[in-house]
C-alpha cells in the first residue's frame, strides 16, 4: 500500500488513488495524506473552487492530479465516470468519503421524507454502487483496496436523526460483507467509522462535540489501517465503548437513554 511518509522515496511505479468527497475536510485531509510524487490522484467533488484549492496543494506535493466536480446523487452518471476513469487507468485505491450529515429540523414530527431519500442516495446507494463497480474490477485483477467512510452514529438508533444513523449502519453491512466477498480475490475492504471531525461548519455554530478530531489526525489513521487491511477502524475510542454499551444495555434502559439525548446544536 502507499507509504506517506514525506522522507519516503518516489515509488517505483505510479499509485493511482480515488478520492470521492475530496472538496469536504476530511476529503481533503486524505487527498493531501496521500499526495506525494508517484501517486495519480483522481479527486471528486461538489465544490469546484475547495476542489481546486485541494488539487493545488496535492500538485505542490508532487503528485500528478486530475480532478472531477461530481454530485454522486446521481448515481448513473457516478457509475460510469468511475468505470471510464478505472478504464483509463486502473485504481489501486478507492477512498469513498462523500457523505451528508443531517437531523431532524425543529418543529419537524419526524425527518422530511425527501431529505431522507437523500441521505439514502447519497450516504449509502452511490458509495456501495461506487464500491461495487470498482471492486469487481479490483478482484478481476487480483488487487486493490476499497476504503468506506461510515459514522458511529451507525451502532446507535439516533431517535434525531434516523436516516444518517440508517444509512451509516447500511453502509457497515454492505462494506463487511463486501470485505468477505472479495477477500478472495486480494481487496481488501476497509470501513471506518468516526466520531465528530471538528470542521469549519460545526466551529461556526459554536457547538461543542465531545472528543472531536481534526480531519488531520483522522487521515492519518485511516492510512495507517489501509497499510495494515484492517477491516473496521472505530476513533475514536471512546466511541469503542459506547458501541459496546450499545450492545448491552437492555432494551427499555438503552431506549431511555437515546430518547434523553438532545440533538446537536
Amino acid at each position: 500500500m502507499v507509504a506517506v511518509n514525506a522522507s519516503d522515496p518516489p515509488i517505483a511505479a505510479t499509485v493511482r488513488i480515488l478520492v470521492t468527497g475530496a472538496s469536504g475536510e476530511l476529503g481533503g485531509a486524505l487527498s493531501r495524506a496521500y499526495a506525494r510524487p508517484g501517486v495519480h490522484l483522481s479527486l471528486w467533488g461538489r465544490d469546484p473552487i475547495r476542489l481546486a484549492a485541494v488539487a493545488a496543494n496535492c500538485h505542490a506535493a508532487g503528485a500528478k492530479v486530475e480532478t472531477r466536480s461530481l454530485d454522486i446523487s446521481d448515481v448513473s452518471a457516478a457509475l460510469a465516470a468511475v468505470r471510464a476513469e478505472d478504464l483509463a487507468m486502473p485504481f489501486d485505491l478507492a477512498l469513498l468519503v462523500a457523505g451528508l450529515g443531517d437531523t431532524r429540523m425543529a418543529g419537524e414530527l419526524v425527518e422530511a421524507a425527501e431529505r431522507v431519500a437523500r441521505l439514502g442516495t447519497v450516504n449509502f446507494t452511490a458509495p456501495a454502487a461506487i464500491g461495487a463497480a470498482l471492486g469487481e474490477r479490483m478482484a478481476l485483477r487480483g488487487s486493490g483496496a476499497l476504503v468506506f467512510i461510515g459514522s458511529a452514529a451507525a451502532f446507535h438508533a439516533l431517535p434525531f436523526a434516523a436516516a444518517y444513523a440508517g444509512t451509516k449502519a447500511g453502509l457497515a453491512r454492505f462494506a463487511d460483507a463486501l470485505r468477505l466477498n472479495l477477500r478472495p480475490h486480494g481487496v481488501s475492504v476497509t470501513l471506518v467509522s468516526p466520531g465528530f471531525i471538528d470542521t469549519a461548519a460545526t466551529r461556526e455554530n459554536g457547538a461543542a462535540r465531545p472528543f472531536a478530531l481534526q480531519p488531520e489526525h483522522v487521515a492519518a489513521r485511516i492510512v495507517r489501517a489501509v497499510e495494515r487491511r484492517q477491516a473496521h477502524l472505530v476513533l475514536p475510542w471512546p466511541f469503542r465503548v459506547l458501541r459496546l454499551f450499545d450492545r448491552i444495555l437492555p432494551a427499555p434502559l438503552r431506549d431511555r437513554l437515546l430518547l434523553s439525548l438532545p440533538p446537536p446544536v
